[in-house]
This record gives structure tokens, sequence and C-alpha cells, in this order.
């Protein structure tokens, strides 16, 4: 009982030394970029870095992952989307490591220095496995539970973690709200508004989308960051350091299964039924939950008010101002640290 009461100290103590710490506004450690009081990043032609990347083998994967904070602090583990990778995360990693957190940003599969451990493993994209690589990763760092945090694809494989296994789950903020899909749901036409800000899932159907892709996924991307987040002004370099990581030679295979599956149009492996099977029910998720959203994402998301009621715990929403888009945490990463403050204290 007394360890059980230390812990639950350093815990409390760990949370508010962190709205100690974001309150005084300490985004300058590790070369972190300036914000303003909105939350929203300015360039500031500083490049933050991530010093300490590490691998393990998880599952079908060898993963790699930036760690950052005091090994025994509360965990948060945070997850990219497409096209992006760790350094959405680069900003708020320290802040959450100097408020005591212990920080695990992953690469996901087909991302970065992340590799699989077969060739003959599928390069396979569906909502599920993305999920499992993460529980996966959080039992080769035996790591029982963990505050979970994510964009685009990311939020989904948080929205799934916390719908599906609750108990390695304290708390989650997710941008964008519930993602959670199913191949039957995405059967049904959208108005053509909305289809057209799919348009690169139905080109990424087709073998020219492939190729077309793998021929230019630099600038593929780079449009996708311009459209997706049209008023955040990131510069070449801010670019170029997270470009490097769709050079994964599984990268264009994992995406485009990914958008294929989607839609239908190719089948996961087997051993994932159950858990899609358990998805396309729209699950609902009981963690303590904030959600996020930009004012100025050009990325297609479903409005707040159509995904409230499937957080049946503790719940908050915030919309954030400024000209925040898709990347939200690395355009306002002071308020998505805080986000992940406040969600840990509603646990």
């Amino acid at each position: 009982m007394s360890d059980q009461i230390n812990s639950r100290r350093r815990f409390l103590g760990t949370a508010v030394a962190g709205i100690s710490l974001l309150e005084l506004g300490l985004s300058g450690l590790a070369h972190a970029q300036l914000a303003d009081t909105s939350g929203n990043a300015k360039a500031s032609g500083r490049a933050a870095s991530f010093e300490n990347i590490r691998s393990i083998n998880a599952g079908t994967l060898n993963i790699s992952y930036a760690e950052a904070g005091p090994q025994n602090g509360p965990v948060v583990i945070l997850l990219h989307g497409w096209p992006y990778d760790i350094y959405s995360f680069a900003e708020v990693t320290p802040l959450l490591a100097a408020a005591g957190y212990r920080v695990i940003v992953p690469y996901l599969r087909g991302y970065g220095p992340t590799r699989f451990l077969s060739s003959d493993t599928p390069r396979n994209g569906q909502q599920a496995v993305v999920a499992v690589d993460i529980i996966n990763l959080m039992d080769a760092l035996k790591i029982d539970k963990a505050v979970l945090g994510g964009f685009d694809w990311g939020a989904r494989t948080v929205n799934i973690i916390a719908a599906l296994w609750p108990q390695r789950c304290t708390a989650m903020v997710s941008v964008s709200g519930y993602l959670i899909g199913s191949q039957e749901a995405n059967r049904a036409p959208l108005p053509p508004k909305a289809e057209l800000a799919w348009w690169y899932q139905f080109y990424f159907a087709t073998e020219r989308g492939r190729a077309g892709y793998e021929a230019n996924r630099h600038d593929f991307n780079r449009l996708i960051w311009h459209t997706a987040s049209p008023k955040w002004d990131f510069d070449d370099a801010t670019f170029e350091r997270t470009a490097a990581s769709f050079n994964n030679p599984d990268h264009v295979a994992v995406v485009i299964h990914n958008y294929r599956w989607r839609l239908g149009l190719v089948q996961g492996e087997p051993q994932y039924d159950e858990l899609e099977k358990r998805l396309a029910t729209g699950p609902a998720i009981s963690v303590p939950t904030i959600t996020l959203e930009g004012d100025a994402n050009g990325a297609a998301h479903p409005e707040p008010a159509a995904y409230a009621k499937k957080f049946t715990g503790k719940y908050q929403h915030r919309n954030l101002s400024g000209g925040i888009g898709h990347n939200l945490p690395q355009e306002a990463p002071k308020a998505f640290a805080q986000a992940i403050i406040d969600v840990t204290r509603m646990a």
C-alpha cells in the first residue's frame, strides 16, 4: 500500500510541475519552437531534434522510437500519422519530459528506421494492425499502461487501443476525435465536397496512383502538408527532416494498403478479423479523453458534435484558434502538451 501511495504522490507531483512549466512558457527546452498564447507554433528557424533514438523487436517489427524524460515518470506514448513522423512531437516532447513524463514516440510501420523482421510479413496497413504494433511495443518495453496521444493515423490508433484494451490506456488525447472506421462503413458514399477531400484515397486505389506515389512521394507529401494545414508556414528544413522517413523501403506498400483496405479493395490479415469485427461496431471509449481540433484543418475530419457521445467517460473537447491545421501537435505544441497534462489529471 505504501508503494501505491508514494507512486500516486509522484504522479500528482509531476502533473503539478507540468502545469507550472507550461504556464512559464519553457518551450525553449531542447530547441523547441516559440509559441504564442494560442499554442500556435511560430517558425523560428530552429529545428528541434531527438537525441535519443532507440529500437526494439516488437511483434513483427523492429520499432525505432524516440524517448525522453525520467524512466520512472508516468508514460506517454505519442503517435504520428500520414504523411508525418515523430518530428510532429519534437516540441511537445521536451515540454512533457520537463514536466516529469517518460515520453515515447515511435515511428509507425513503414516510416523512418522501423523495419519488418521478415520479408515474408505482409506490408499490411489496416487499422487494427497498427494498434497491435503499439501494444507489442508496450509489451516489449514492459509498459503496462500509458497515456496515449495522437493525430491522423495516430489518433485512430489510440482510439482503437482505448476501445479494445482500456486496461492499457490511462487516458487519451485525440486530434479530430473518434476515427475508428470499418470497410462496411466506408462503402457508403459521402457528399461531393467530402469525397473531394479524399481525392488521394481514390488515386491510391489505382496502379497509376501507386506508381505515382512511389515516384513522387516527396512532392506528393509536401502537397498534403500544404492542403491539410493551409495556414502553417513551415520551412524547407522542417519538411525535409520528416521527408527522410518516407524513404523507408516499406513506406509505399504500407500507405497504399492502408487506403485500399479502407475502401475494401484489399483484404487484411485473417488474424485481425476478430478485432476488425469489434471495431466495425463503433465501440465506445470509456477512458478519460480530451479531443482537439484546429480551426484551419484542411484534411477530411468529423465535426466534434458527431463523435462526442462516443466518449462515455470523463471528456472534454477543445477548439484551437490561430490557423491551426491537421498536424496539430507540431503547429500547436504547447496546447497539445497541456492537453496531455490535463487529461492525466482527469484519470
